[in-house]
């Protein structure tokens, strides 16, 4: 019997590979799920230090500003020195679990920014130490690899609002972050004892401060690389929107429980786990932009279809069509920079990528805010849709080297 695809390309992996993959997999669902742990608390976090829309859109803004501020120098550091890749993953999963200790402890909304700052910090270390290190083992099937590793972050969207949402419905929320610290440092010994010993072994040469420079310098004059750029900074904007509003949405105009929030928002990520890796197979083999495209376009329709969906059932199938989408997409977009960056700067290309999105995606909460705050929490799902669609645009007329390996020919 001739065994699926998938699981034909798995077999041909080295055994530090599968080790890298599977561990940095895991690390992943701990990572989202700290992550996700953000939209969950929001709505707890305005009700208890009574916040204005623009207040909760600022301190949005200053998770991700830190989180794509410090994307570059963490690349920087993950490209010259490979070696320590397995530290500096651990030092991400560590911010994540102070991070949420200090909201856990903050007496005011000036407490809570730096505290937010501190878990925005957990995923700048995170994604490109791991997403360059994934790139740089499987480049003729980088698509793929970077799914799998995806749909780890999918499994960890999906899991957590129902746990924590459960959590919070039946504890005080401070005490709910307050108690992540402990997993948050079990799960850095973990992933350091795991991978600390790939790293040791897969370290080449460490490349000069020049032809570092030259390779950023390359990338940034790649048509393709500028437009992909474009696009994630817009659909950026979009995401990061949703992100804020929905759950202020959900618990304030719906007046649903923290628990049925944990279920909204594990509807935008459950089905990426499933997506995630055909999206990933089918760029590896059609090319990027050809999944890329339609994707845009189809968040763009659902962001619009969030307006009129009713309460219950139909927009839980809105949404839960948006998490085929959501976070799955970002992996190809990040695999069609990556075909053309030299090997050299694997890691730093997301920092390039985050560098580049951070007016846009830094101003979006604040922007939508006010924009909520005049005409309405609704006016949040317009903002996210005409972003999204924004994005869809700047892709057309750009052709992509075809996947993988960057082999020159447009498509």
């Amino acid at each position: 019997m001739r065994l699926p695809k998938i699981v034909r390309d798995f077999g041909k992996m080295g055994r530090s590979s599968l080790v890298l993959l599977i561990s940095l997999t895991l690390g992943h669902v701990v990572v989202h799920w700290y992550q996700v742990m953000f939209s969950l608390i929001i709505p707890s976090v305005k009700s208890d230090l009574s916040l204005s829309s623009v207040q909760v859109g600022t301190m949005s803004t200053v998770r991700q500003s830190v989180s794509s501020g410090l994307n570059l120098p963490s690349g920087f550091i993950a490209d010259l020195y490979r070696r320590h890749v397995a530290l500096i993953l651990a030092a991400a999963l560590i911010s994540f679990g102070l991070g949420y200790f200090f909201i856990g402890l903050a007496p005011s909304y000036g407490w809570v920014l730096p505290a937010a700052a501190l878990a925005g910090l957990g995923s700048a270390l995170w994604h490109p130490a791991a997403i360059g290190s994934i790139s740089l083992r499987f480049p003729e099937r980088r698509g793929m690899a970077l799914s799998i590793h995806g749909t780890g972050a999918s499994i960890g969207d999906a899991v957590a609002p129902l746990a924590v949402g459960a959590l919070i419905g039946a504890f005080a929320w401070r005490g709910v972050l307050q108690w992540h610290l402990l997993p948050s440092v079990l799960a850095a010994i973990l992933i350091w004892r795991s991978v600390g010993r790939v790293f040791q072994a897969d370290q080449g040469p460490r490349p000069s401060f020049r032809s570092y420079v030259r390779g950023l310098g390359n990338l940034l004059t790649q048509r393709q690389v500028l437009a992909v750029m474009g696009a994630n900074a817009f659909m950026g904007m979009a995401n990061i929107t949703i992100q804020t509003f929905f759950p202020i949405y959900i618990r304030e105009t719906l007046g649903y429980s923290s628990f049925v929030l944990g279920v909204y928002v594990a509807l935008l990520y459950l089905l990426g786990a499933v997506s995630q890796p055909i999206m990933g197979m089918l760029s590896d083999r059609y090319g990027r932009k050809a999944v890329m495209l339609p994707s845009f376009f189809i968040m763009g329709l659902l962001y619009i279809a969030l307006v009129f969906a009713p309460k219950g059932i139909p927009l839980a199938l809105v949404v839960a069509a948006l998490g085929l989408f959501f976070y799955a997409v970002a992996n190809v977009t990040t695999s069609a920079v990556m075909d053309v960056a030299d090997k050299r700067v694997q890691s730093s290309s997301m920092g390039v990528m985050g560098l580049f999105s951070q007016p846009f995606t830094l101003t979006a909460p604040i922007i939508a805010g006010v924009i909520v705050g005049h005409f309405g929490i609704k006016a949040a799902f317009w903002y996210s849709a005409a972003t999204a669609l924004t994005a869809t645009v700047i892709l057309i007329p750009v052709p992509f080297r075809r996947a993988p390996g960057g082999t020159g020919q447009a498509h």
